[in-house]
């Protein structure tokens, strides 16, 4: 494999844009808001050199260490070795950050995107999940909790089925 020597923020930016997340498949770090920047340095012999900077979705999150290792396989495949991955754990990460196409591409996954804003305590408290299958707004929670710490678990009343809800933080 060649090294490259001439790449572009843009470029290593494309390339990390298509890294998706471990735990929905569906969505990339870029549509959840993970991948913060990509800064462009040049090394000591002139070489370019990239500091990638991460937001994980929590400070505990089981998927980070495996988004980095992605990361770094994706700038190895494409010949860039000359990299570093940070990690910024402020700001927080919050679901204000996914981009209208996670959501969307979340509920065609079948799972209900976030609703409303994360800093709108009072419309949380009262938000009505809708049923990502087929869209009545009759569900109930089941649990606060579901297959990741980031979403709970509803039912829907009309359609009879299960489904998951990413939380709204």
């Amino acid at each position: 494999m060649v090294t490259k020597t001439s790449i572009s923020e843009a470029e290593v930016r494309t390339i990390l844009e298509q890294v998706v997340d471990p735990e929905i498949p569906v969505l990339t770090i870029s549509d959840l808001g993970i991948l913060r920047e990509v800064k462009q340095f040049v090394d000591e012999s002139g070489a370019p050199y990239f500091e990638i900077l991460i937001t994980p979705t929590y400070s505990g999150c089981p998927a980070t260490d495996l988004i980095s290792t992605q990361i770094r396989l994706a700038m190895l495949e494409h010949g860039i070795r000359n990299f570093a991955i940070k990690q910024a754990l402020s700001p927080a990460w919050t679901t204000d950050w996914m981009t209208d196409i996670a959501l969307e591409k979340l509920r065609q996954y079948g799972i209900a995107p976030p609703v409303g804003k994360s800093m709108d305590q009072a419309l949380l408290e009262s938000t009505t999940v809708p049923c990502p299958r087929c869209g009545s707004i009759n569900t109930k929670l089941v649990s606060t909790f579901s297959s990741t710490a980031c979403k709970a678990f509803y039912t829907c009343s009309d359609c009879l089925e299960p489904f998951d809800h990413f939380k709204c933080h």
